[in-house]
């Protein structure tokens, strides 16, 4: 188009003036089938469009569904292994809690030895000490008929009045 302008220009004012008339007409058609051009573009993109928007929506919908397949995985997968790394911890946690009662308990009853308090297993000795011994004064009163034993004698008057100024 431009050639055409320029060879107009170039030319007589009779012939420039009906190529002038045949240049507008081309421009006024050419603009005409560009605008003809765009209707049908937005007319194709209207109905392409919709169909496309769909297509989309169900490619949306696909990837969202395995998104939240794999998220839940993904959380089940760490619930799992965040309550397998709780239980190991609280294992460690409690033989730790037992180690250091232990050793405190040792601690303790050798501080008590030093000082000279008895211990359970001690207060137990005895007491089994004890049952063994009354035992056998049982067995031993039973074999003499019970003729060893003494009567208390009652104390005296001066005996009495010393117990109670003391």
């Amino acid at each position: 188009m431009l050639k055409k302008a320029r060879a107009a220009a170039t030319e007589s004012p009779a012939a420039k003036s009906a190529d002038v008339k045949d240049l507008s007409k081309s421009v006024l058609d050419s603009s005409r089938q560009i605008w003809l051009a765009g209707l049908g573009a937005f007319s194709r993109a209207q109905a392409e469009g919709s169909k496309l928007f769909e297509t989309l929506v169900k490619q949306g919908e696909s990837i969202e569904a395995r998104t939240r397949r794999a998220a839940a995985d993904g959380a089940v997968a760490a619930r799992d292994a965040a309550h397998a790394k709780a239980k190991e911890m609280q294992k460690m946690a409690g033989g730790t809690w037992d180690k250091l009662e232990k050793v405190f308990e040792d601690r303790v009853a050798r501080a008590l030895s030093r000082l000279g308090v008895h211990t359970q297993k001690d207060v137990d000795r005895l007491v089994a000490r004890v049952d063994a011994l009354s035992e056998a004064v049982n067995e031993l009163v039973k074999a003499s008929g019970g003729a060893g034993t003494r009567k208390r004698a009652k104390p005296s008057k001066p005996a009495k009045r010393r117990a109670r100024k003391a």
